[in-house]
């Protein structure tokens, strides 16, 4: 088969298709045979050297979520078959024409749906339910703040938050990202480059804050957390402290109840995720099935071309997801 290959840390170039043996399945595990897969920012922070695969995941082939068919079951799996229409959450080897994955981690492909539309839902959605519904516990008629809410994750959260009765806020870098974000139903999206989102929220305030962000951001979701608040981390991209100009009062903390917590999912065990696949198929598939959730996909490239895919993830031009097609 082909595959993308990391060969050393640095930029898109350091990508190439290269030759690899088409993996055998393990016990407990399925052979899939790759049509899409998502390009998601933890694949950017692999390829410069800054978020390394958990022990016994691929070591230089990217890529956490996958759409196709099951070529072979490993021992052991009786749930899927041969021919069966799955999208899969993994924690690397998605850059590929096949790929394994444990049996557990699939979902199948929701009826309508095409396999790059399917490859789109995993990593996003596996994240908010974990971090945003069971870390944050976002309750009907709460207040959800989502920054970053043209990504990937953040169209993802702000339509679960609405499906799931909440009213969302959003940040976002520019008129047209914020027009997309209200288009899927954010109730308030603020360009954070015209105007501070704190001052333009606190009469609301927030129950929930999902924040991909960090640095400057964290004193000001710290201020706009209501009484038992709840402040869920799952990236620091302007980094994991504080500004010494704007430093966080943690008497707020005390005085409001409020959680600060966060996570990452990739290094989280087999079990972790079989159950978290299984909520997932319970409680969001319903929705994904209806229609109520819709795959936002920004453009698609030949797996061939992953390289142009980070350039442009990098750029932070686009408004959902970015794919990458098997022919």
């Amino acid at each position: 088969m082909k595959a993308i290959v990391i060969r050393g840390s640095g930029g898109p170039d350091v990508l190439h298709w290269e030759d690899r043996p088409v993996p055998a399945p393990g016990p407990g595990e399925v052979l899939i045979r790759v049509y899409a897969a998502g390009v998601n920012r933890p694949d950017v922070f692999q390829r410069k050297g800054n978020y390394p695969p958990p022990p016994g995941a691929p070591q230089d082939i990217p890529g956490l979520e996958i759409a196709g068919t099951i070529e072979q079951c490993g021992a052991g799996v009786t749930a899927w078959s041969p021919g069966d229409r799955v999208c899969a959450l993994l924690a690397g080897e998605g850059y590929a024409e096949y790929a394994t994955v444990h049996a557990g981690h699939c979902l199948p492909v929701p009826a309508g749906m095409d396999f790059v539309q399917a490859a789109s839902l995993p990593e996003t959605i596996f994240t908010v339910w974990h971090n945003v519904f069971q870390r944050g516990s976002l309750k009907k008629r709460e207040n959800l703040l989502v920054h970053g809410g043209s990504s990937g994750i953040g169209i993802t959260a702000i339509q679960l938050g609405k499906a799931f009765g909440a009213q969302v806020f959003a940040t976002a870098g520019s008129a047209e990202k914020c027009a997309a974000c209200t288009g899927l139903g954010a109730d308030v999206c603020v360009n954070y480059k015209e105007t501070d989102f704190e001052a333009a929220l606190k009469d609301a305030g927030a129950d929930v804050i999902l924040d991909m962000i960090g640095g400057s951001y964290i004193p000001k979701n710290i201020r706009l957390l209501r009484p038992d608040g709840r402040l869920v981390f799952i990236n620091t991209m302007k980094g994991g402290k504080v500004p010494e100009e704007d430093p966080v009062d943690f008497s707020l903390v005390m005085k409001n109840r409020l959680i600060i917590t966060g996570s990452t999912l990739r290094n989280r065990d087999n079990e972790f995720k079989t159950a978290l696949t299984a909520e997932i198929r319970e409680k969001v598939w319903p929705l994904v099935q209806a229609g109520d959730f819709r795959p936002v996909i920004f453009r698609q490239f030949p797996m061939a071309e992953a390289s142009r895919a980070h350039q442009l993830m990098e750029e932070g031009s686009h408004i959902g997801k970015i794919m990458l097609v098997n022919a």
